[in-house]
């Protein structure tokens, strides 16, 4: 987390990712995205948004086809 990331509420994030606040505090739970305790309050930095989604980006199949090259 850089010092410029932006803190999200959990109604933020689920906003960003388009889906539930249940979600985002299942994750949260379950220790599957970074976030920061503030007391009660729990707020999520953008840039853990950005992992998130970046981790689980699954590539087009003409992706994992470029990287084995043509057969011989």
């Amino acid at each position: 987390m850089t010092t410029t990331d932006t803190l999200l509420t959990v109604e933020q994030a689920a906003q960003r990712l388009g889906t539930g606040v249940r979600f985002i505090r299942r994750l949260i739970q379950e220790r599957r995205i970074r976030y920061v305790k503030l007391g009660k309050p729990v707020r999520i930095p953008e840039s853990a948004i950005v992992a998130y989604i970046e981790e689980r980006t699954v590539s087009t199949l003409g992706d994992v086809r470029s990287r084995f090259g043509k057969a011989a």
